[in-house]
């Protein structure tokens, strides 16, 4: 029995030896530029799925080319808004924590789909079209569905560091040592 014992011991002053690498990369601290830009994000991806919904619905109904048409450059607006907003969250990144980094690495790809089924879709309106109504339809809603998970992902990255702002507002209040 003394031998698990005295591996957990030394697995124990392993994690201990460990802790002050991992408390290090978490106390760097958020960047207020950031953060003000990624709640901007947020805004601006809220418009930009609303959009993708709206001009997604339209498979189910009959609407006209114009329509369609003023529906994907609003899209195509708010998504150039948004795509200059992420160049700034970019350009910022070396002041960001940890967290903030890992906000701007998940959304550039999103915004970055989007924006390829969003140029097919106008392809296809300026009558380029080199797919089928089907495929069309498929491109309408693989546009909603990453504009709901782009809003949806930086709603979440906004939420969590307004958490994490709270909890270390009140740690400090209760005087609780960091870490804890």
């Amino acid at each position: 029995m003394r031998k698990p014992i005295a591996w957990m011991g030394t697995a124990l002053m392993a994690g201990f030896f460990m802790v002050p690498f991992g408390v290090k990369a978490a106390d760097t601290p958020d960047s207020e530029q950031v953060s003000k830009l990624l709640s901007e994000s947020k805004t601006l991806a809220f418009q930009v799925k609303e959009d993708a919904v709206t001009m997604e619905s339209f498979t189910w109904m009959n609407v006209s080319v114009e329509t369609h048409a003023a529906t994907i450059n609003q899209i195509k607006d708010h998504l150039n808004a948004l795509g200059r907003q992420v160049a700034k969250l970019n350009d910022a990144r070396d002041t960001a924590s940890p967290w903030q980094k890992t906000a701007i690495d998940k959304i550039t790809p999103l915004l970055d789909e989007m924006g390829g089924y969003t140029a097919a879709v106008i392809e296809h309106l300026k009558g380029q079209p080199k797919h089928t109504l089907a495929e069309y339809k498929d491109y309408l809603e693989t546009n909603a569905d990453y504009a709901r998970e782009l809003a949806a992902t930086i709603a979440n990255f906004v939420d969590y560091g307004r958490t994490k702002d709270k909890l270390e507002r009140l740690a400090g209040k209760l005087e609780v040592p960091a870490g804890d």
